[in-house]
């Protein structure tokens, strides 16, 4: 039977020769030690693998064989250097066999083709690096793969895109065990931003906004500082000084979406942090979050998220010791 989420502390990484450090240092980062004033048990980290495992141009000593996968509630598989080598059938056994003694099992960038060397992603939605996920479609054509995410949940197996993408899937992984005010705590101590839907596009040609002097870079900050208010996509244009159409161009091509929907996922998130980390009630979340009324904010946050906010609430709650008043 799959272990469940509560009882998820034990943290895999599953290594070999191959492996690219850059992905492996960060989940190393994100799981190996928790940050300062969260009074949570954290994660028990282990690096399983063959002996001295050779990591890009470094040396790397496993703590434990690869069968140290089997009895972990999260395996972590980071990317594969040569995507045009199969990887040892040693490790895809071993991931395999995690997974099926009910371990949790995320890919980082390429490590997406050793779980699909184990079978993990068929009939499964899965996704890598952007310049890799032709390859891996055909070569398993059991698995749908999609190109434009940042990376898939579906449950028990996780896959991400490449590099930064790999970060925002670790912190998924601490949102789902700990909550978002946890995540956004690691997220500081890390400095990264403290959460990207998966849904979200690999952002190809243009990631971010390059320049302080781009017109989402002081634009995108002040809105999320005022989604308490009836904001517009007007309202934007306006602060930006550029017509709607110029201003949806610019957001298409810096988050993959418009600024509407860029406003509703604000909205929700905001909604998602309040209702993990205060005892507001669903009316004066709806308030604080510009979504006016509760019905409003439940037929949106049911829509987005796929439960009502009290079941979210009761599922991803924070910890004690945790939790903000609510407010006054």
């Amino acid at each position: 039977m799959p272990r469940t989420v509560p009882d998820m502390t034990t943290v895999a990484l599953a290594v070999t020769d191959g492996m690219l450090h850059f992905e492996l240092s960060l989940a190393y980062e994100v799981f190996g030690s928790a940050p300062v004033g969260v009074d949570v048990p954290w994660y028990d980290l282990r690096v399983c693998g063959v002996d001295a495992v050779r990591v890009g141009r470094f040396r790397l000593e496993a703590d434990q064989g690869l069968d140290g996968l089997r009895d972990a509630d999260t395996v972590i598989v980071p990317g594969w250097a040569d995507t045009d080598v199969e990887p040892p059938v040693e490790l895809v056994g071993a991931v395999r066999a995690a997974h099926e003694a009910g371990a949790r099992v995320a890919s980082l960038c390429t490590g997406a083709f050793v779980l699909a060397a184990a079978g993990l992603l068929d009939g499964r939605r899965a996704t890598t690096h952007w310049a890799h996920t032709e390859a891996l479609a055909d070569r398993y054509p059991r698995v749908e793969v999609d190109p434009d995410v940042l990376y898939v949940d579906n449950g028990s197996v996780l896959t991400s895109a490449g590099k930064a993408a790999a970060m925002d899937l670790c912190l998924h992984l601490v949102r789902l065990d700990h909550g978002s005010f946890v995540a956004n705590a690691v997220a500081r101590r890390l400095v990264v931003p403290p959460h990207r839907a998966g849904g979200q596009a690999q952002f190809v040609a243009a990631p971010v906004p390059s320049r302080d002097d781009h017109p989402l870079a002081a634009l995108l900050p002040w809105a999320i500082e005022r989604l308490d208010q009836p904001l517009t996509v007007e309202d934007l244009a306006r602060r930006a000084g550029m017509s709607s159409r110029h201003l949806g161009r610019h957001f298409r091509a810096v988050t993959g979406t418009t600024p509407l929907q860029w406003l509703l996922t604000q909205r929700i998130r905001r909604a998602q942090e309040l209702l993990e980390t205060t005892d507001d009630v669903v009316d004066a979340i709806a308030a604080a979050t510009g979504m006016g009324t509760a019905t409003t904010l439940r037929r949106h946050f049911n829509r987005t998220v796929g439960v009502p906010p009290d079941t979210y609430r009761r599922t991803f709650r924070s910890a004690p010791g945790l939790t903000r008043p609510a407010a006054e």
